[in-house]
Formats: structure tokens, C-alpha cells, sequence
């Protein structure tokens, strides 16, 4: 069966340098593909192409007929005005679902994204919220292919793990552009990264994402190996051509040439395989004080909402903190508490004495019409660095500008490039404490890779608000997780955390038992007293749970729900949270039986 979608030959440039050149690329049914690849290497670009909503400047794309195309984009924006029900209906009449479905599919979808609020205005929803709206609104067109770029910028890690179910068992084929590696080992079924460093352009693999990182070191080694041969062979050419050799027969003529391609084939491979990488240290104070910031029985309330009650925690010098917890459960208003922006409503920060604290905003706030030569140094054409002055155009060239974009105002730089801005900003900043606000957001994973390993190697303490759970799992040592309705938690890591999630829904889920078993309880080797309880009453929790769901399903599919959409969307909820009781109550039985 042919592809639904066939690029062939693509070329595109802004400016005077091809951004793609000769890319061909096919999306066939059912393929789920991770696309990655540096900043500027045209990711976004090639997204929208495929769609249709850019044209390339040579080859052609075909789209199989009938096909649909949904295509969700890295920034969300709604009208001023416009509700999320409105939203939603707009998107499936553009993609003509017939009007008997809607009801259905509008139901279904908003109820497990979380949108309740069907009345509410999209532009109020927040930067994680907006974001699952755009993907619900690729999900109800009932596309044969969508096309994501960089989803999971702005989600909570409850969205991300959402968005993750949903490619898994996806029927239709996508194709996803992010730097998420949990993500992108979870659903791909592919991985193709574009990149000058190939001969195509780009390179892909099937397989997940660990098997694309064997195949690339595999394909660099193969490539490094070749460009040592060339090496070689054209030293052994340039001796032969240095003794004079005449060119008057055809046999030396025909050396000569290939002596000239093998010269030009290692000019190519060089140029593909040099690599340039920002390069990223923060600097630290000499601080010998060990207790940097003391919270006591902290408690922050907001219109009538207790985030967190009674938070003890202490900062030291050297902790590596992840601070978890889903969107609106008051982590950047912690961080905003630990830099003195906010009082709380109760209980106390205790600083040391003059204590300097550098924060990543993750809201990105750059005046779009300073140059970037004045963002990156304010106060003339050089900035200080661990004691060094540094001229602006080398400073420049360690966050992969040119000395030519210093010019340009910082509102025509890419997310990634803005991302750079502010990281370069924060490392010429001494701190005692770096708080960082999502810093991930726009960045690639080889310059991920790189602000990994600078954080780990950062002496001063932490505190690490991200959705990437690859990098919360290599650099937090310990995670401080809230969950909105006033609790908190210390973890050793993020699993910790998932797991104290998990039994909070079983107990606030399950009802309590009105009658105990009289039968004596068998003992049970390895297990507590309260273990042992749980057991003996565990698989009759299960059997209620499973007809709590079953009737629940019943009921949706009574032909009455169908035209009652509130009660379809509080249903589908329903259903969705018994799922979930049900899954967590044969994960403990499972645990219980093993420790017998």
C-alpha cells in the first residue's frame, strides 16, 4: 500500500542558507515517529510542509486521497472570547465529522484531557491547559495522521503521561517532533533525526529511541572510519601529484579527476561531521555555609486554595532538588516564596545572611526589540565570566550565535535560541542557589545533554521545576513533590512520588468496608498486620470496583446519554477514574502476592 503521506526531494530556505535541502520523508499507516534533531535544523518547518501548510521551494509532497491532517503547533492561542466547547465544535465542522458524532466524540475526548469546563473561555485556561485543548483539537478532527510539534512544552508530567496513552494506542499515524526521551522511547515505533551530519540529511531507524542512539553511534563510527580512509587516500594522491606526474595520457588524466572527487567527498564528509555545542557552566560563590534555606510549617493559600500546609523542608549546599506536582499545585509560586516575591499565608523562610539566588523564568521574559548583542551584554561589547572578560562575539559563539545575529532583535530568535539567551544570561550570574522554572521548554536534546551535565557538576544547590522526567531522574537526588489540595511529600525519586499518587487515589476512591469477615485470618509469611488486613479484604474491593466500572460503561451507552453532553463528560470522567481503581487495586494484589 502506498504512503499517506510521500515527500520526495524537498528543498526549503529562508534567507540565504537551505534549512532543508533534498529531504525525502514518508509517513505510512499506523507509523507512530519521533522526529528530533538540533535547533535550526528544520523540524518545524518540515511539519508544516507536511501538512500542507507551507509550500517547499523544490520537490513535491503527496497526500493520499481522503487522507486527514491534523496539525497541532508549538504555541496555543485561542480568540479572545471564544469558549472551549465553541473551540471544539469550529475544529469538527473544518473537518466535516458527521453532526451524529460529534456529541460522541466531543464527550469522550474533553473528558479524559480533564476539560470540564466546557463554558470556559480557552484564552483564560493556563499555558498546560491551553496546550491539551490544541491537541484535543487535533484529536477530534479523527485524522488518518497528526503531526505534533514540541507537545509536551507547557504539559504537567500528568499531561505528558496523558498524551503518552494516547500515541501508544493510537489507530491513526504521527508524527511528533519533541525532546522528550521517556516520550519518545514510550510511543515510537521510528526515530528519524534531521541533521547536516548525515549524507541524506537525515537518519532513520525503527525501533525506540535507545535503539535510534545505538544505530546514530553505529552510523558516526561507520562515517568516521570512512572520512580516516579518505584521509588517506587523498594524502597517498597529493604525494603522487607532488612527484609531477604528467597528465598526458589518459590513465594520469583519470587520476588526476578522482584524486580531485576524493578531495571534494572528504571536504564533504568533514564539513558533515563537525559538530558545534553550546557551552554551558554556571558559576557558583565560594559559600562555605551548608544550610542555605529553612522553610517551617510554610502553608500558601490562594482564592480560598490551600496549595501547601505546614511544608517543612531544608535547602543545603550541594541538593539537587525536583520539585513535582501537576499544573496549578503551586510549584512556581514555591520558587517565587524562596526568592521573597511572595508572603505566606503562615509559617516562615529562613535565609543565610546574604545569600544569592539566580531564578529561570519559565515564562521567557525578553524584550522582543533589544538586540541580541545588548540581551547577552547590557553594558557594553564585553561581559565578566568567572573573571574573564569576554568579548560579545565570543560570548555569542558558546550559545551557537553568529556574530552576524547580533544585530537582529531578540523577537525574531527562535524558542531555542531564546532559551540560550536566558541560560547565557544566568551563567554570568554567581549564585548560591539556581532555581530553574522549566528550562527545557525549546530546547534539543544534545543541548539538553549538555545542561545535564553541567548541573550535575554545579557545587551550589538546586531546585528543578521540569516535565522532562528523563533529566528529573539524572539530577534530582531528592524530590519534593505537592499535590494542589495542601499535601506534600519527600521522595527519594520520581517513581516515589507516582507511587504516593497512586495509593492517595486508592484511598480516596475505594469505599470503606461495612462488614468484616468473620473467618480467622490465615497467617501470611512477610506480610505486616495491616498488610495482611488489606490482603484478606482486597479481592473484594476488586470485585466492587470491576461492577462500579461495569455499570458505569452500561450506562454510556444508553441511547438517552448521547444528547445529554454534561452528563456524557461527567460520565466518561467517572469512567475513567474507576480505570484507573481498578488497574491500581490488581497492581497492589500483585505486590501483596509477592510478598507472600
Amino acid at each position: 500500500m502506498p504512503p499517506i503521506i510521500n515527500a520526495q526531494e524537498i528543498s526549503k530556505r529562508f534567507g540565504a542558507d537551505p534549512l532543508l535541502e533534498n529531504i525525502s520523508f514518508t509517513v505510512n499507516a499506523g507509523d507512530r515517529i519521533g522526529l528530533i534533531g538540533p535547533n535550526g535544523s528544520g523540524k518545524s518547518t518540515l511539519l508544516q510542509i507536511l501538512s500542507g501548510r507551507l509550500d517547499p521551494d523544490h520537490g513535491h509532497v503527496a497526500i493520499r486521497r481522503r487522507t486527514r491532517v491534523a496539525f497541532v503547533g508549538q504555541h496555543s492561542e485561542f480568540a479572545p472570547g471564544i469558549t472551549i466547547r465553541r473551540f471544539i465544535e469550529e475544529a469538527m465542522e473544518r473537518a466535516s465529522i458527521p453532526e451524529a458524532d460529534r456529541v460522541s466524540i466531543f464527550a469522550e475526548t474533553l473528558g479524559r484531557a480533564g476539560l470540564m469546563d466546557v463554558e470556559m473561555e480557552a484564552s483564560a485556561l493556563s499555558g498546560g491547559w491551553r496546550k491539551r485543548l490544541a491537541i484535543v483539537e487535533g484529536l477530534v478532527q479523527q485524522a488518518d495522521v497528526l503531526l505534533l510539534d514540541e507537545p509536551t512544552n507547557h504539559l504537567d508530567l500528568a499531561g505528558i503521561k496523558w498524551l503518552e496513552a494516547i500515541l501508544e494506542t493510537s489507530a491513526f499515524a504521527s508524527v511528533v517532533v519533541s525532546h522528550d526521551r521517556y516520550l519518545l522511547e514510550a510511543f515510537a515505533s521510528e526515530v528519524v533525526e534531521l541533521s547536516r551530519a548525515y549524507a541524506e540529511g537525515l537518519l532513520r531507524v525503527e525501533g525506540t529511541y535507545g535503539r535510534f542512539l545505538e544505530a546514530k553511534e553505529a552510523y558516526l563510527q561507520a562515517q568516521g572510519q570512512r572520512q580516516e580512509s579518505l584521509a588517506n587516500r587523498v594524502r597517498n594522491e597529493m604525494e603522487w601529484l607532488r612527484r609531477g606526474a604528467k597528465a598526458r595520457s589518459s590513465k594520469a588524466k583519470a587520476r588526476i579527476d578522482k584524486a580531485n572527487e576524493l578531495i571534494g567527498e572528504l571536504a564533504d564528509v568533514r564539513a558533515r561531521s563537525r559538530t558545534d555545542s553550546v557551552q554551558i557552566d554556571f558559576s557558583a560563590t565560594n559559600r562555605r555555609t551548608k544550610q542555605l534555606v529553612e522553610m517551617r510549617a510554610l502553608t500558601y493559600a490562594i482564592e480560598g486554595r490551600t496549595l501547601f500546609q505546614n511544608l517543612e523542608f531544608s535547602l543545603k549546599a550541594g541538593m539537587r532538588v525536583g520539585l513535582v506536582g501537576p499544573n496549578g499545585s503551586g510549584k512556581t509560586t514555591l520558587l517565587r516564596l524562596l526568592r521573597g516575591e511572595l508572603m505566606p499565608a503562615s509559617g516562615a523562610i529562613r535565609t543565610a545572611e546574604h545569600l544569592r539566588i539566580v531564578y529561570f523564568d519559565q515564562k521567557r521574559q525578553l524584550d522582543p526589540d533589544v538586540t541580541l548583542r545588548r540581551a547577552l551584554a547590557p553594558d557594553g561589547d564585553s561581559v565578566l565570566y568567572q573573571d574573564r572578560l569576554i568579548h560579545v562575539a565570543s560570548w555569542a559563539a558558546r550559545f551557537l550565535f553568529d556574530s552576524e545575529d547580533l544585530n537582529q532583535p531578540v523577537g525574531k530568535l527562535s524558542g531555542g535560541e531564546r532559551a540560550r539567551v536566558l541560560i547565557a544570561q544566568l551563567m554570568l550570574q554567581s549564585a548560591d542557589v539556581l532555581l530553574l522554572d522549566e528550562p527545557t521548554n525549546d530546547l534539543d536534546i544534545p543541548t539538553l545533554d549538555i545542561l545535564e551535565e553541567s548541573l550535575l557538576e554545579y557545587p551550589g544547590a538546586l531546585v528543578l521545576v521540569t516535565h522532562d522526567r528523563f533529566m528529573m531522574d539524572r539530577i534530582a537526588t531528592i524530590v519534593l513533590g505537592l499535590d494542589g489540595l495542601g499535601r506534600w511529600g519527600q521522595f527519594a525519586d520520581y517513581s516515589q512520588w507516582e507511587e504516593w499518587q497512586r495509593m492517595r487515589l486508592i484511598e480516596e476512591t475505594t469505599p470503606r468496608a461495612t462488614a468484616v469477615d468473620s473467618r480467622p485470618a490465615t497467617p501470611r509469611r512477610k506480610l505486616s498486620y495491616h498488610e495482611a488486613r488489606e490482603y484478606e479484604a482486597i479481592e473484594s474491593r476488586i470485585a466492587a470496583a470491576e461492577e462500579d466500572l461495569r455499570a458505569r460503561k452500561a450506562e454510556l451507552e444508553d441511547p438517552a446519554i448521547a444528547s445529554n453532553a454534561s452528563r456524557l463528560v461527567e460520565l466518561t470522567e467517572q469512567i475513567q477514574a474507576a480505570e484507573q481503581t481498578v488497574d491500581a487495586l490488581y497492581a497492589r494484589w500483585s505486590e501483596l502476592e509477592s510478598k507472600i
